[in-house]
């Protein structure tokens, strides 16, 4: 059973989270049980829709934290998700960065993939908007000779 990463876009509109979840589940239906393992850092959006069916699907979560005051950098309304998903986890690997910022969330999204077979990636296919985005996960992944199974409606443009 292979151990699945995610990385993706946050702030996507509805009807984009709703794609994304349903590809998601597609992508986890051929897998079930505690073998499942997903790994996340459990931001809003993607992330955590991913970290949500992993449990759903009976699979352990592997939360990494990218930096001891990440929390405090996400939407507040996502913080309750947040708490809830940490808590769930079967394991958590916590990064030594302070601030949560580009290098902490690119060093967190590298072991990540390091420790991943499979990335999930919700990405619009265009390049970063700064340093640690979505296009700089997958390249990663890339560069070291992951699987990426790339999600994204056709058409549809990131805000």
């Amino acid at each position: 059973m292979p151990t699945i990463g995610i990385t993706g876009h946050r702030g996507l509109p509805a009807d984009i989270e709703d794609y994304a979840r349903s590809e998601i589940l597609k992508i986890l239906s051929r897998y079930e049980g505690p073998d499942l393992v997903g790994i996340s850092c459990i931001a809003d959006g993607p992330d955590s829709i991913f970290a949500q069916e992993v449990l759903n699907h009976g699979g352990q979560l592997t939360v990494v934290v990218p930096a001891t005051r990440y929390r405090e950098g996400l939407p507040e309304t996502h913080h309750a998700l947040y708490d809830e998903l940490l808590g769930e986890a079967t394991s958590i690997v916590a990064l030594p960065h302070e601030a949560s910022e580009s290098t902490a969330h690119q060093d967190a999204s590298e072991r990540l993939v390091d420790k991943a077979d499979l990335l999930i990636a919700v990405w619009d296919g265009q390049p970063s908007r700064g340093f640690g985005g979505t296009a700089d996960v997958v390249a990663y992944a890339y560069n070291t000779g992951k699987t990426v199974d790339i999600v994204w409606p056709a058409g549809a443009q990131r805000p």
